[in-house]
């Protein structure tokens, strides 16, 4: 059975901005828990006591897991450059002994072109490699000796720079991509750095998950 202290907690985690309000206490909490009684009774499908509303934020402002929000939030207002690219093919390898000749041999091949992108990732059983489309004829000659698990084709990326102090704070991709999510966007591969991380989806899904992320700098 839902709570009063549930639904409130549910409430505040829908409004970014109510949770930076609640965790700098610039919000008066017996305002705001009138305000929000008709939505939150809404929810309960019962009436809710004023004051049991108010003590459930002030709970929530003091919790340690809010204030990490908050941190989060912080660290989001810093986020740098978003760069977008489309038209990639995602290829996924199996492990060999000779696949990282093949990418060895595939970079060198690749390093004077201009205007291309270029990613991959190690597992312990496969390898990834994201390429411009238009290098996917010569990924194909270059690995056609190895096995092709999968191939994913007309894909865009989105690359979000992070300020350094990133490291420092538990939760930050979590937050993004429960964002992502809720605006319905999937995510077939993520590929980080220390200090950024590239995201790839369905090239329908690029201008939603760009706004997301473009938000997020104004929390």
């Amino acid at each position: 059975m839902k709570t009063i202290a549930y639904q409130v907690s549910e409430y505040v985690k829908s409004k970014p901005y109510l949770s930076t309000a609640l965790s700098q206490g610039i919000i008066n909490l017996t305002s705001l828990a009138r305000q929000i009684q008709p939505e939150i009774e809404r929810s309960l499908r019962k009436p809710a006591r004023s004051g049991a509303i108010v003590m459930a934020l002030k709970r929530i402002s003091d919790n340690e897991e809010f204030l990490s929000t908050h941190k989060i939030i912080n660290i989001l207002r810093k986020l740098g450059d978003i760069t977008v690219r489309s038209s990639l093919t995602d290829y996924c390898f199996r492990l060999s002994e000779s696949l990282l000749l093949s990418q060895a041999k595939f970079l060198n091949e690749i390093q004077d072109k201009k205007d291309i992108f270029y990613t991959s990732s190690r597992g312990v059983g496969e390898s990834n490699i994201v390429v411009s489309s238009n290098l996917a004829p010569l990924i194909e000659e270059v690995f056609k000796n190895e096995i092709c698990i999968d191939k994913i084709e007309n894909l865009s990326a989105i690359t979000v720079k992070l300020p350094t102090d990133n490291v420092k704070i538990p939760g930050i991709y979590y937050f993004i991509f429960q964002r992502l999510s809720w605006e319905g966007v999937n995510i077939n591969e993520v590929i980080s750095t220390s200090n950024e991380f590239t995201i790839l989806m369905d090239e329908d899904s690029v201008n939603v998950a760009f706004e997301v992320i473009k938000n997020l700098k104004l929390l």
